[in-house]
């Protein structure tokens, strides 16, 4: 039986992150999963064959989300565009022919073995798998491609004014998320029976992948004591915090908005082409060469939590 086909849709205006080679090496060695991008930037150094650019200014990608639509869809910002998340595969439909799940995905992550997470077996019983426990995750959600699942966002009430609206309202993660979660403050007993009458919710997965420290979420042992080096290694992503366990991604968000804001690639990139290299860790220090410390940490961590 053939692997189902996946294809990560991404709109993305503006310039490539410094870090943009990391991501995409850790996007090749997920060789069997599709990443198509919609963008301005132009085409990387080294881009991957599962990784496709359609070059498109901002302008004349919201004039076809507008057409696509059916809306006036002009904002202010590119950071618009995380609102039109569960409207991608309507909007890109042309785009997916062929492929049995479609899904969005930030870009300041980097990615474990998500065949390894996104099991074969999952994908057969769930039509959306979020990798947060409580609410789609914005970051990294795939939904299977058919019609259903492509224009579920439509059920959302109040879509389209939300779409319209200059400001941002972080649709994939609180309305859009309702349709499948709801009543998520009641007792986990009476959820669990309310979540049985809703069609959504029985056909969807909200498992916690821990892919996001120094958010509000608790980690792994119920604190939030989190990991402070996270290690590549030739496709597997692990941690100094949580032994041999692997992870489908790291989302580095926090990282990216405190400890590296204001630094230069340079300060945070050592040495110069490390992305190529079989392994490499990330740090609130940025990316680094799996050496001294950083080795050090990671195979303490293979026998436990340091």
């Amino acid at each position: 039986m053939n692997p189902s086909r996946i294809r990560l849709l991404i709109p993305y205006f503006g310039r490539w992150p410094f870090w943009m080679p990391f991501f995409l090496r850790t996007c090749k060695r997920n060789a069997d999963i599709d990443w198509l991008f919609f963008s301005d930037c132009g085409v990387p150094d080294d881009l991957p064959d599962n990784v496709r650019i359609v070059p498109i200014s901002f302008a004349d990608y919201c004039q076809l989300v507008s057409e696509r639509l059916g809306i006036s869809f002009k904002p202010n910002n590119p950071y618009k565009l995380c609102d039109i998340k569960p409207a991608l595969g309507h909007i890109h439909a042309d785009h997916l022919d062929g492929f049995d799940f479609w899904g969005f995905s930030d870009i300041d992550l980097i990615y474990g073995d998500l065949r390894g997470y996104f099991s074969e077996d999952r994908l057969a019983r769930y039509d959306l798998l979020s990798t947060h426990a409580r609410r789609v995750s914005g970051h990294l959600c795939l939904l299977r491609n058919n019609e259903r699942m492509r224009q579920a966002f439509m059920c959302a009430p109040g879509w389209q004014a939300c779409f319209e609206a200059p400001k941002h309202h972080a649709f994939d993660e609180a309305a859009f998320s309702r349709l499948f979660i709801r009543r998520k403050n009641w007792p986990e007993a009476l959820r669990r029976v309310a979540d049985r009458f809703n069609p959504w919710r029985r056909c969807s997965e909200f498992n916690e992948a821990f892919s996001t420290p120094h958010a509000r979420v608790p980690w792994l042992s119920g604190g939030f004591d989190f990991p402070n080096c996270w290690v590549w290694n030739d496709g597997r992503l692990t941690n100094n915090r949580d032994g041999a366990r692997d992870f489908p991604y790291f989302h580095f968000i926090t990282w990216k908005n405190a400890k590296w804001s204001g630094r230069t690639p340079e300060s945070l990139v050592q040495p110069e082409n490390l992305a190529a290299q079989q392994s490499w860790c990330v740090t609130e220090q940025g990316f680094r060469a799996l050496d001294g410390v950083a080795v050090a940490g990671w195979r303490a961590s293979a026998d436990g939590p340091l």
